[in-house]
């Protein structure tokens, strides 16, 4: 067992005469210790009750850890706010499949793979035909990545290491080619094939924005910030979509199934959804001057007015990665011109209301990495109903990682929550004439 038992013991003890039960306490390299509760329905015939497992930790696990009240986030032990400094995506993908940063020979190689792969199979063309012009994003990605399992079946045996690596670098590789497949079929214009001479991001943008009619030229700030939303977005511990991999992998499901059951639970308002909605918030607003009016209504319980891309469920003083994503919104805006875009002019007033007004001060509502990226994405050209799909294409590393952790865990069982259960207790089956 990787994670070390320490020399103290929980007790729980019952008020209804039952013997108490003795349970292992467990520390990990940081971050608190973990109550062992396997051996409690064994020993005292009870469940514990955490919904939404807010109190459970699920696995072990040593990709990504979180201290919620500090701000901090590191992948493998490195600070979020150096490596997307420091490194580019496929570095810190690298990172958080092998567990190591890469060195220069290991990168070349790693960057090399993935860009072989990123074509897909040309007959995956015929599937978008099936979508509706107006389908959003999410639901194409849903489909077509899980769809990619019929094309690849030469990888999918997940006992086997080299098998998981092939399918790994396979998602990496093609979800961006599928995001932006879904872009231009929506838009009615034609698919773009990947160039193997681009870097990771620029080769997305190309996907995204060239048409054959003229040369695209990609602007190297944009790229960069493109580069740093993904870093920002890769892994973030065990949140829902991640919980769900890992739900769907530990079945044996294969690995295109389990991503497409991430990319399900991802499109979620309160999930990945939360930068689109951040930015239709401004959206609704409209102007600078209707400000302090949406700031009253969101003040007013009675109101039914939120306040998206603000606070974090994790992230209690500030969310590290906002830091480094305002930083990039406005190279971003001064790359592009746009400080006198009404929607940025906006955003901009809507974030010195949230530093300084104190009802936000004191309730630590601050602008969230959301908020930032639906802004930076939106100059970059992005559509709204896009955003999450960027970040499904982000979070892919972050999935397969864990995932892969997954399988290789010799503790390893399919996941299997219990209940509570407060329906009715047994009981016949009543005539129909008896039927009230």
């Amino acid at each position: 067992m990787p994670h070390s038992q320490s020399d103290t013991k929980a007790t729980l003890s019952f008020s209804d005469g039952s013997p108490s039960v003795e349970l292992p306490i467990y520390k990990g390299t940081i971050g608190p210790d973990v109550i062992d509760i396997r051996k409690l329905y064994g020993a005292s015939g009870k469940f514990t009750y955490d919904p939404g497992f807010m109190s459970t930790a699920s696995c072990d696990s040593t990709i990504t850890y979180i201290d919620g009240d500090k701000g901090e986030l590191l992948y493998r032990g490195y600070p979020i706010e150096q490596l997307a400094v420091k490194c580019d995506f496929l570095e810190t993908c690298y990172l958080l499949l092998k567990g190591e940063l890469p060195n220069a020979e290991q990168k070349k190689t790693f960057v090399g793979t993935v860009t072989k792969h990123t074509m897909l199979h040309e007959q995956m063309q015929f599937f978008f035909r099936g979508f509706r012009r107006d389908a959003h994003p999410m639901s194409v990605l849903v489909g077509t990545v899980g769809a990619l399992a019929s094309f690849y079946h030469d990888s999918l045996d997940i006992t086997d290491a080299h098998h998981r690596e092939v399918s790994a670098i396979r998602l990496i590789a093609k979800m961006p080619t599928l995001v932006a497949m879904s872009y231009k079929y929506s838009v009615g214009q034609p698919f773009v094939y990947p160039r193997n001479d681009l870097s990771y991001s620029a080769n997305f943008m190309h996907m995204m924005f060239s048409t054959p009619s003229e040369e695209y030229k990609i602007s190297d700030v944009l790229v960069r910030a493109l580069d740093r939303i993904l870093i920002l977005h890769a892994d973030h511990e065990q949140n829902a979509s991640t919980s769900t991999v890992r739900l769907s992998g530990s079945s044996g499901a294969n690995p295109f199934a389990c991503i497409a059951a991430g990319i399900a639970c991802l499109w979620g308002p309160a999930h990945g959804g939360a930068n689109e909605a951040a930015l239709n918030m401004l959206k609704e607003i409209g102007s600078v001057d209707k400000i302090p009016e949406f700031i009253a209504k969101v003040k007013d319980k009675n109101s039914g007015v939120k306040l998206m891309g603000f606070g974090h469920r994790v992230y209690k003083n500030f969310d590290p990665r906002a830091k480094l994503m305002r930083e990039t919104c406005h190279e971003v805006l001064e790359e592009l011109g746009l400080h006198d875009d009404p929607l940025f002019k906006l955003a901009m007033a809507l974030e010195k209301v949230a530093l300084e007004d104190e009802y936000f001060v004191s309730r630590k509502l601050y602008p969230n990495v959301d908020f930032y990226s639906g802004i930076v994405q939106s100059a970059l050209g992005i559509p709204v109903s896009l955003f999450t799909g960027i970040f499904a294409m982000a979070r892919t590393v972050g999935w397969v990682a864990q995932w892969n952790e997954m399988i290789s865990d010799p503790e390893q069982k399919i996941g299997r929550p219990r209940q509570l259960f407060i329906g009715e207790k047994q009981r016949e089956v009543p005539d129909m004439a008896k039927r009230p």
